[in-house]
């Protein structure tokens, strides 16, 4: 393979600005095919973002000779199914957070595509952006010292900016979604902490929905990672909004780091004095992952995000979320 070929199976409102176009804009790759159930949606967004081929049916897109490699941007409820068929084809495959409705199903993932020789990453992507490779660069040189605790809180309102907005929302399905808004963005925080602070010890945590809807809407997890920085997140969302927040907190012995999740500030506390480090938005915000995701499947650089990390995260979410 000189060059990857892509094809989305599910263009939606997710791949328009988020992913999609980058995939023509990192060198040595082209996006070729998209498919969506809808034709005519599926043709609409092939002629808008210049793309080839545009099908209704994700077996012709997967089993299309021209296409080496799939990105799978459906929701969780079909990715076990198109991952299976891609790796059956015998094509790499990057597919959407979380990976999967739950840890079984996404074990399913790895083991074949472990078995089958095949390249599998997970679009946890904020581990490739600029502010989060930041973070990363002052824990690993020790900026605020050996690090002790981080407290993470992310509390919403009902109705939420901070996710992507489709037609229905479906991230409030469990049968599509796996849970509620906690399952779609909390893949991004846990798969964060996972690569500041490696291997996990031990993890528990409780959950409840306040309206006794079918869906979570308060969440509380506590991990403690082997080198013994211990987590504590909180999720809530059923907040007023003005007391919305998203802040994760990082303690040192010489210091702190603070951030959100879903923002671009970087404030470091060290010996009394704070500095705050503003990072641009991304236009495309899966470009840098993208970019290292065709590296890998080139065979250039390592796996940026392996199925067996991310099902460190799949572990997670089912424990929390455990009644």
């Amino acid at each position: 393979m000189e060059r990857v070929n892509w094809g989305i199976i599910g263009c939606g409102d997710v791949t328009e600005v988020k992913s999609g176009p980058a995939f023509n804009k990192v060198p040595n790759s082209k996006l070729i095919a998209v498919m969506r159930r809808d034709a005519n949606k599926a043709k609409d967004y092939a002629i808008r973002h210049g793309v080839p081929k545009w099908f209704a049916n994700a077996d012709e897109l997967i089993n299309d000779p021209e296409v080496n490699a799939i990105y799978i941007a459906t929701p969780p409820s079909s990715h076990v199914e198109y991952v299976l068929k891609a790796i059956q084809a015998k094509k790499p495959v990057y597919v959407e957070k979380p990976m999967s409705l739950n840890y079984t199903e996404g074990k399913r993932m790895v083991d074949a595509a472990n078995a089958n020789n095949i390249k599998l990453t997970v679009a946890h992507y904020r581990r490739a952006q600029p502010m989060f490779l930041k973070i990363k660069s002052l824990l690993d040189k020790s900026a605020i010292g050996d690090i002790r605790l981080v407290n993470l809180n992310l509390l919403q309102p009902q109705i939420t900016d901070i996710i992507a907005q489709t037609a229905t929302n479906w991230r409030i399905d469990p049968s599509i979604s796996g849970g509620g808004l906690f399952h779609d963005l909390a893949p991004h925080q846990l798969d964060l902490m996972i690569y500041f602070f490696g291997a996990i010890e031990s993890f528990y945590g409780m959950s409840t929905s306040v309206n006794k809807s079918s869906v979570d809407d308060v969440v509380t997890g506590q991990i403690l990672f082997k080198n013994n920085v211990v987590f504590n997140g909180n999720w809530c969302f059923n907040v007023a909004a003005a007391d919305a927040l998203d802040c994760c907190e990082i303690y040192g012995t010489n210091g702190k780091i603070s951030f959100p999740i879903f923002g671009h500030k970087i404030t470091i506390t060290q010996n009394g004095q704070t500095e705050i480090e503003e990072t641009e938005p991304l236009t495309h915000v899966q470009q840098p992952m993208i970019a290292k995701v065709v590296d890998y499947f080139l065979g250039k650089a390592d796996n940026p995000c392996t199925g067996e990390t991310a099902l460190e995260t799949m572990k997670l979410i089912d424990k929390f979320t455990t009644k």
